[in-house]
């Protein structure tokens, strides 16, 4: 999505030149740390501002691994790449479309287990299941409150920004980005669907979530566990992006599904979280960026998805929207993450 601003302030923007070439990777555990959970092996802005038979690979605001074990990058603006997972070069693009033929404001992704592909829309909401070639199959039920006022209580582009399926493959949860009106300001709703005995998905349990004051969730993945990997994000005008990763657990969060507004109510235990890491404490590697950030590593990172383990750690990748804009940078960030 085209992200928030949480402060307003007068800038002009830095035009630097950006890294194409990836950093030489660290030993899990060893060099490059983040935190004590958490280091990063490389990053890489070989995709950035590059095409792909005539579509513009960038706007990337999920990833997943495919069927075959090659990267499923979505683009807002309608697309999914399949992007080879050690190269990242693109290998195919498939465009897909809402049911009248209209391009959706796709944010979130999960390749399903028959190779299926399930895509949010933050435009309405809406989840729908794609096949392989873009095809519409199925769309998901929507709480009525989830739905962009007037219809519901969310507000535009805050909606369903992260999607993830759970160990087992039997429960999908989406993460709005931000707070439904009147909700307090820091709690975020994570809708449940549990697969019935026909493969479809119906609305299961609800989950409240307090993202940090200013912040919003881009992303959400499931870890093997069951646990979740919780991206937050914000952005401040002259100072740039605040990204963090936490470890949430929602096993013993109360179901919110029948709470009409979250106001930090007795009763209501949201989902617990575990900061992991705040990016902007990793080290740079020689990472530029185009506009004042905190650190130059920094940019608009709103993909998240878990590629493999190595040893005790998680192999976890993230990847920017660049939004189409100069200043911005389409970067991906290879992490290691203990859980």
């Amino acid at each position: 999505m085209r992200l928030r601003t949480v402060l307003a302030t007068t800038t002009a923007a830095v035009a630097a030149a950006t890294c194409l070439s990836a950093a030489t990777p660290a030993s899990a555990g060893q060099g490059h740390a983040c935190s004590s959970a958490v280091s990063l092996d490389r990053f890489s802005d070989a995709l950035d501002k590059t095409a792909y038979e005539g579509t513009f690979v960038g706007n990337l605001s999920a990833l997943a691994v495919d069927e075959d074990g090659s990267l499923a990058a979505l683009s807002d603006r309608s697309s999914l790449f399949g992007l080879d997972a050690r190269t990242l070069q693109p290998r195919r693009v498939v465009p897909f479309a809402d049911e009248n033929g209209a391009a959706l404001d796709s944010e979130g992704l999960v390749v399903d287990r028959d190779g299926t592909r399930l895509i949010t829309s933050e435009s309405e909401p809406s989840i729908r299941r794609y096949g392989r070639d873009g095809a519409i199959l199925d769309r998901l039920p929507v709480p009525p409150a989830l739905r962009v006022a007037p219809a519901g209580r969310a507000v535009p582009n805050g909606t369903f920004e992260g999607l993830t399926l759970l160990p087992g493959g039997r429960t999908l949860l989406a993460s709005m980005e931000y707070a439904l009106s009147g909700d307090r300001a820091d709690t975020v709703r994570f809708q449940t669907w549990r697969r019935t005995g026909n493969g479809r998905f119906a609305l299961a349990v609800q989950y409240a979530y307090r993202a940090d004051t200013g912040l919003g969730v881009p992303e959400v993945r499931a870890t093997p566990d069951g646990r979740l990997l919780v991206l937050e994000r914000g952005f401040t005008s002259g100072v740039g992006n605040t990204v963090r990763l936490y470890l949430a657990d929602p096993r013993h969060a109360t179901d919110t599904s029948g709470v009409e507004h979250l106001t930090g109510q007795a009763g209501v235990r949201p989902v617990s979280k575990t900061l992991l890491a705040d990016i902007a404490d990793c080290p740079a590697l020689g990472a530029t960026a185009k506009q004042p950030q905190p650190n130059p590593l920094l940019d608009n990172i709103e993909g998240m998805t878990v590629t493999g383990r190595a040893g005790d750690r998680l192999k976890v990748l993230l990847v920017s929207d660049d939004n189409q804009n100069a200043v911005q940078t389409t970067r991906f960030l290879f992490l290691r993450v203990r859980v």
